[in-house]
């Protein structure tokens, strides 16, 4: 077991969930998506979204594909080229 593992079965137990059911890869990626093309902070609010939405009936493999596509297509923030070497 990984830290990671023993850390969703410990939130798991607490929150009366079944640790099997939990996509972490899925989620990861998902985070790694939004904080890396969208905004860091996006990352942690956008698991949350992706919960409520699991919570609630959808796919996970479905919801974290849709929203991992729509952080890809995300414009670059206002006033950044991204070809522009010297834009941060």
């Amino acid at each position: 077991m990984t830290v990671m593992d023993d850390w969703v079965t410990a939130v798991c137990v607490e929150l009366d969930l079944d640790p099997t059911a939990v996509p972490v890869p899925a989620v990861l990626d998902l985070a790694r998506d939004v904080a890396h093309q969208v905004l860091r902070p996006g990352a942690p609010v956008t698991a949350y979204l992706f919960g409520l939405a699991v919570g609630r009936g959808a796919d996970p493999a479905d919801a974290a594909a849709r929203l991992s596509a729509l952080a890809g297509a995300w414009p670059v923030e206002l006033g950044a080229d991204p070809t522009d070497p010297t834009a941060p």
